[in-house]
């Protein structure tokens, strides 16, 4: 197996095996990778490349979008400001502008903080397994 393969089959295992909070965190990684990305990318004016990356995070948000439930008050909550990061993606990538980029990154790392103390909190809170001190 290549090494290219080996990690490729390790990140697919990670991920068939991660719980659904895992998964989310896993969102607001790839999103911060990419928006990064897109920041260098705009700098060196690989616009392809740029463009490609700012489609990956807004793909993100919109499976983040997706996953809210509706019946949920914070969700309704939420849901304004993946919307407005999702449009500032765009804005972003019309205009080739590092600015609304940053912004969003604020945002996506604001929320991936919370979202790890949030997984941090519920381990605490979990009963341990039975058989296993």
């Amino acid at each position: 197996m290549m090494p290219n393969n080996a990690y490729q089959a390790y990140q697919n295992n990670a991920i068939k095996t991660a719980s659904s909070g895992e998964l989310t965190l896993m969102l607001y990684n790839g999103c911060v990778k990419f928006i990064k990305r897109a920041m260098k990318d705009i700098e060196t004016k690989d616009y392809e490349s740029k463009n490609k990356n700012i489609q990956k995070a807004q793909r993100i948000i919109q499976e983040l979008m997706i996953t809210l439930d509706p019946n949920v008050e914070l969700s309704k909550q939420i849901m304004p400001l993946y919307d407005y990061m999702h449009h500032r993606l765009t804005e972003a990538n019309v205009e080739n502008n590092n600015t609304y980029l940053e912004e969003v990154l604020e945002f996506v790392i604001e929320f991936r903080e919370t979202w790890k103390q949030v997984l941090q909190k519920a381990k605490q809170t979990q009963p341990p397994l039975e058989g296993i001190k």
